[in-house]
């Protein structure tokens, strides 16, 4: 069922099914929620499960010039209060998992469990903020073009033709979001703080998602965090890029199955 709440001026567009202790799952950047169509469907059979579109992103509006992932784990929970859950597992890809640690830091007694899927916790450094602003200088002169280059560099090169109806969808998914949400949610990733010392301090479980083969978060990055958790594990992915929900689907999902359900509330 989709459902919609106005949130800062913008509606913020979110799909919920199913009846249970309660799964969130967030997108990346120039994704929407319909990248967990099938994981959704398929754990709504055990769990209550909300998929949103992060401001700016699918049927979600544009709050702002700036979509901060403090903004945006603050959209998230005006769904949570709307849809009176008391607590839940989140799990974010890429973007995703910058605004679940942005919520874990403001509402960590909410969650029962962390996924970072393909995410990490270290905010940008000076070349990777630059990096950020040259993106947002060619999103403004030509983003049909960048995010066609763009989406097949998140799989890794071998998968690139294993998954062409995949990456299709997801480059006219991409296509179809609006250029100031794009740039918005641009700023808001460069700016964002550490996330870090919350991982040393936070006492729920996390679960960390790396591709081998990820050029986007190198696994490199993310094995100097699997130790911060008090309670922590890792599926670490062979011949996977940024993308492990669609090249490694059924090994991700059985592992997000089994953590949450390890973790959850009775």
């Amino acid at each position: 069922m989709n459902k919609q709440l106005l949130y800062n001026g913008a509606s913020i567009s979110y799909d919920i099914e199913g009846e249970g202790n309660a799964i969130v799952f967030l997108h990346g950047f120039l994704e929407d929620k319909s990248i967990w169509i099938d994981f959704a469907k398929r754990l709504s059979v055990f769990n209550k499960v909300i998929c949103i579109d992060l401001p700016g992103f699918g049927k979600s509006g544009i709050i702002s010039d700036c979509h901060s992932m403090e903004l945006m784990a603050e959209a998230v929970n005006e769904v949570i209060l709307k849809e009176s859950i008391a607590q839940f597992a989140i799990i974010g890809h890429s973007m995703g998992g910058y605004v679940s640690l942005a919520y874990a830091e403001q509402l960590t007694d909410k969650l029962s469990s962390l996924v970072l899927f393909h995410s990490q916790a270290v905010s940008d450094d000076n070349q990777a903020k630059k990096n950020r602003d040259r993106t947002i200088d060619i999103v403004r002169k030509n983003h049909s073009n960048y995010i066609s280059a763009f989406i097949p560099t998140l799989f890794a090169e071998q998968n690139v033709d294993k998954f062409p109806d995949e990456i299709e969808i997801l480059t006219q998914t991409s296509l179809r979001t609006d250029n100031q949400g794009i740039i918005a949610a641009l700023s808001g990733m460069r700016d964002r703080k550490d996330y870090c010392n919350l991982l040393k301090s936070i006492h729920i479980p996390v679960l960390f998602i790396a591709g081998k083969l990820d050029s986007k978060i190198p696994l490199e990055k993310i094995n100097l965090q699997l130790t911060l958790p008090s309670i922590s594990e890792a599926l670490i992915l062979d011949n996977v890029g940024h993308m492990g929900f669609i090249e490694a689907k059924e090994n991700t999902f059985a592992t997000i199955k089994n953590f949450v359900h390890k973790y959850q509330l009775a």
